[in-house]
């Protein structure tokens, strides 16, 4: 039983992954171009904040699919003063009850050049393990919490239709890739 779950979360991450894994460096940035477009249109605080984060990683498609097993992986790139300087794949799996698939885009911002550097020189860096994420929910207006903003690590979770969803990404491995 327990290889047969291996093998269904190594069949869902690689068929999750598959079609990402091709994704140029021109590709990643174009994306994540329009999901901070998309973002900033939803949440002028977010922008805001954005302006004064010491680094911005963007997930712009995150794949979440799964049936009982299920995984969740995506492509993105770091920006320091709104400028590409590496790029980046989370990756998780879960076991339990779960049935369906979800495309979302994710946004980490580090609030402080300690929690950057930190995340920077990791070899995998884990949401939840190395670094506590704040998650941010949008009140009125697009409004962020005041005690959420005084976070260093703070992270937004939107789907590409702009409806923000209160999900964890706690367990989630972020590690670099060559692009």
């Amino acid at each position: 039983m327990r290889l047969l779950r291996k093998l269904c979360l190594m069949l869902v991450v690689f068929s999750l992954s598959s079609s990402l894994l091709a994704a140029s460096a021109q590709e990643i940035n174009a994306k994540v171009n329009q999901a901070l477009k998309e973002f900033y249109q939803h949440s002028p605080a977010g922008k805001e904040l954005t302006r004064k984060a010491a680094g911005v990683l963007v997930f712009p498609e995150v794949i979440k699919a799964g049936i009982g097993i299920g995984g969740e992986y995506g492509e993105g790139a770091l920006r320091l003063n709104g400028k590409t300087v590496s790029y980046y794949n989370v990756a998780s799996a879960s076991i339990g009850f779960q049935l369906g698939a979800q495309l979302k885009s994710e946004i980490i911002l580090f609030m402080s050049a300690d929690a950057l550097r930190k995340f920077r020189n990791s070899d995998g860096w884990e949401a939840g393990v190395d670094g506590s994420v704040a998650l941010a929910t949008l009140g009125a207006g697009g409004e962020i919490d005041s005690n959420t903003i005084q976070q260093p690590i703070i992270g937004f979770i939107f789907s590409n239709k702009g409806l923000m969803y209160n999900l964890s990404i706690e367990g989630s491995k972020i590690s670099r890739i060559q692009r």
